[in-house]
């Protein structure tokens, strides 16, 4: 039974899934924006002049939206892979978004933390347990999950490498680190 990690970043992510005895399957570039709104892509961006709690009400629409299309994109995976029995994703931890004072930051912070959670929503809404780790407390990835990148083939950069070790977490039942 496959397991699936997800690197997240703005407007998509690089999934990787490993067979339950931590083989590659698979890695695929996924987008978590919505073709018919375009403001998907950077949600926090089309409200960011906005005051700071009437942005969070406003861009609300959008959320909805993109929750949907990674609820979506993961029962195409599931569809494609079997039995999901578990995800791990990386992504930017929670944080206090009010204390920005810059807009322009405080979107795209508030986007780092929007397109992690939506993946753990997908996996919520698929009955599948998540395992979530900020990118800056991923580590190193093992010799293992480098050595993926020989079955993989390129690209196995940075983003595809952090996917596959939250594969592994998610794996082996390693808890959130948020």
């Amino acid at each position: 039974m496959p397991v699936l990690g997800f690197r997240a970043k703005t407007g998509g992510a690089i999934a990787v899934a490993l067979s339950d005895d931590g083989e590659f399957l698979l890695r695929r570039e996924v987008s978590l924006v919505d073709p018919k709104l375009p403001a998907t892509a950077e949600p926090y961006h089309a409200v960011m002049e906005l005051p700071w709690a009437e942005a969070e009400v406003r861009v609300q629409p959008l959320v909805a939206a993109i929750e949907n299309v990674a609820t979506k994109m993961l029962e195409a995976l599931i569809a494609e892979l079997g039995n999901v029995t578990a995800v791990g994703v990386v992504g930017a931890p929670p944080k206090n978004l009010a204390r920005i004072g810059n807009e322009h930051i405080r979107a795209h912070a508030a986007e780092g933390v929007l397109f992690r959670r939506v993946i753990e929503v997908a996996a919520a809404r698929h009955g599948i347990p998540c395992t979530g780790v900020s990118d800056k407390e991923l580590g190193t990835p093992d010799a293992k999950i480098k050595a993926m990148g020989k079955k993989a083939g390129p690209p196995w950069r940075a983003d595809e490498r952090a996917a596959a070790t939250a594969a592994w977490l998610a794996l082996r039942g390693t808890v959130s680190v948020y």
